[in-house]
């Protein structure tokens, strides 16, 4: 297992620190540039995007969780109602 890492970040003007396990990190810093973005950027869009009562780490954990999902949904097959492959 992983320990957290914090780092600091510039959000909306202020600063602020968040700790996440490195495997986060580095999974964020692939999503930002696949997209064109900076870290900074990603997490900032996140953050904007987040729900009331969830924390930064949380949103952050689940934004990677998503991408890879969305990720295996696209690279695997559809199942049919009788379970075959469509």
């Amino acid at each position: 297992m992983s320990r957290p890492v914090k780092r600091s970040l510039s959000l909306q003007g202020h600063a602020t620190s968040v700790s996440l396990e490195p495997e986060f990190w580095a999974a964020l810093q692939g999503i930002a540039m696949a997209r064109g973005l900076s870290v900074s950027a990603l997490v900032a869009e996140i953050d904007v995007a987040r729900r009331d009562g969830t924390g930064l780490a949380t949103a952050l954990r689940l934004h990677v969780l998503a991408d890879l999902q969305r990720r295996l949904a696209a690279a695997q097959p559809v199942a049919g109602p009788a379970g075959g492959i469509e």
